[in-house]
């Protein structure tokens, strides 16, 4: 038969395993009520860690590098939107690019040129920018 200390050893061993046991089941209790997730989500076998290049797999091809216009090509365009512009004043970028059949990106050097060369002036900021000439 254990001893007075020996039995009050295993007593406060118990009272203590216990006050645990209860302690982890009322967070647990006050985790789930609050719908926080109990466990951090964590990743399965075998998947590699995130890495910040995208895998060859899936990885966007492009149909070969977009050609380099010449500067002569600029310039070109530039007095194509110069003479629109003196037709039709205060026109957009938008407006612009349907009347000549060309997309956007091809209009922003050639505006930009013909703005610093100040054969056009612009009104108004971003999409609400108007080109008239000088």
């Amino acid at each position: 038969m254990p001893t007075g200390t020996a039995l009050r050893a295993r007593i406060e061993s118990f009272t203590a395993d216990l006050a645990n046991i209860v302690r982890a089941a009322a967070l647990e209790a006050v985790t789930t009520a609050l719908g926080a997730p109990t466990a951090p989500a964590k990743r399965g076998p075998g998947r590699p860690v995130k890495s910040g290049t995208p895998s060859p797999i899936v990885a966007p091809t492009r149909n070969g590098k977009r050609a380099k216009r010449t500067p002569e090509d600029v310039a070109k365009m530039g007095e194509a939107v110069v003479a629109y512009v003196a037709k039709h004043p205060g026109v957009s970028v938008e407006q612009i690019k349907k009347a000549l059949g060309v997309e956007t990106k091809d209009l922003q050097l050639p505006i930009v040129r013909m703005v610093a060369a100040k054969m056009l002036k612009t009104t108004g900021e971003r999409r609400g920018t108007r080109y008239f000439v000088r």
